[in-house]
């Protein structure tokens, strides 16, 4: 006994057999733990989330297994390494020892964050589905692989200064490149975040008719640089998204009603009682039409104009598919047309009319002619 008690003080670089012998039995015993873990991961509680209809668990439990297996390894050598008391002399392994944990910490905490990505990605996924836009789609590579970037290059920078050194000078390198790279795709940079000025604001889809200031037609394709643009010429115009983000922009197609605004002119022999009602006849057919919207219309008398008594006729259709549109339209127009003929109203045309007065005998004549106003012109005879 008194033997192995001498054998167990036995020291090999400043620390005892018992010592060594402590440390092998907790890393020990931490491999078997990690093995029990792994068995109740995948035996017990994989069982139980495959159960569940829900996705997430499922995707939370296969992001973090593998991590926290590693998490127990992680958490037995750092007890292994607090029995071992390194030494910090000639050489400061205790130092390293406490580097090597917050190291292999931050991998882990990394990992999990990695593999986190994926849960990320399938929610935003499940939202882009909804959303019927392939831009969204598009997105997703960029943003997992963006995200993912970050979580490396921060979990090295986190690495570099648990091991001592100054992360100063890499981080002014990072800034120098960033800025030398942003400078160099500052179009693509513009791109993508006119692209995701699109997801965020939604202000067309595909199949949405537009109209800027220097186009109009389909959205046919939304890209994540650019958006395909079908003219009504059937040309294909390939628009920046950058661009179009900053465009003033009309979505024809987000209408909830078309718009039918006209004026119908009647010629000036039209009596009061006529006009009466020619008003009230035209503002029943709309009230009675089925391709009309009810909840707003104007039928009003308005003008005096050169040539013609005006009506404003002002109302809006149910449908806003322009094929349907315009045979709505022509509907109304038709009906106007009839309704002016039962009451014996003409439609005003343009015209022009000289006077010629006689000053000896005080009388005039008028000649009628075609112009667009109305003037008098005097001429002695």
């Amino acid at each position: 006994m008194e033997q192995l008690q001498q054998w167990l003080q036995l020291e090999f670089f400043a620390i005892s057999v018992k010592q060594y012998a402590l440390a092998f039995g907790i890393l020990l015993v931490c491999l078997i733990f990690k093995r029990l873990l792994s068995k109740l991961l995948t035996r017990v509680i994989s069982p139980l989330v495959d159960r569940s209809a829900n996705t997430f668990d499922d995707l939370l439990l296969q992001s973090l297994r593998r991590p926290l297996e590693f998490l127990v390894l992680i958490g037995g050598l750092f007890v292994a390494l607090q029995v071992l008391q390194l030494p910090s002399e000639p050489v400061d392994l205790r130092q390293f020892g406490s580097g090597l944990i917050k190291t292999l910490f931050t991998f882990c905490i990394g990992w999990m964050l990695f593999n986190a990505v994926d849960i990320v990605e399938r929610t935003i996924a499940k939202w882009a589905k909804h959303t019927g836009s392939p831009l969204d789609e598009n997105l997703l590579p960029f943003i997992r692989k963006t995200t993912r970037i970050f979580i490396v290059v921060l979990g090295v920078v986190l690495v570099i200064q648990n091991l001592g050194y100054s992360i100063s000078g890499l981080l002014a390198s990072l800034g120098i490149g960033g800025l030398a790279v942003a400078l160099a795709a500052k179009d693509t940079l513009s791109n993508i975040f006119g692209s995701i000025m699109i997801v965020l604001d939604r202000p067309f889809r595909v199949g949405d008719w537009i109209k800027t200031d220097n186009l109009e037609g389909t959205v046919e394709e939304i890209g994540f640089r650019s958006t395909k643009i079908r003219t009504f010429a059937q040309t294909l115009i390939t628009v920046p998204n950058n661009i179009i983000a900053n465009s003033l922009l009309d979505n024809f197609s987000r209408m909830p009603k078309r718009r039918i605004k006209m004026t119908v002119g009647v010629s000036y022999d039209s009596t009061p009682q006529q006009m009466r009602a020619a008003i009230v006849q035209i503002r029943t057919m709309l009230e009675q039409h089925p391709a009309i919207d009810q909840e707003f219309m104007l039928v009003n008398f308005t003008d005096f104009a050169p040539s013609s008594l005006d009506i404003l006729i002002y109302c809006f259709t149910a449908t806003t598919n322009w094929g349907k549109y315009l045979a709505a339209r022509e509907d109304v127009c038709l009906k106007i047309m009839e309704i002016l003929d039962r009451l014996k109203m003409e439609i005003a045309f343009p015209s022009h009319s000289i006077y010629i007065h006689d000053n000896d005998h005080d009388n005039s004549e008028a000649l009628p002619g075609l112009d667009n106003t109305s003037d008098s012109q005097e001429q002695p005879r």
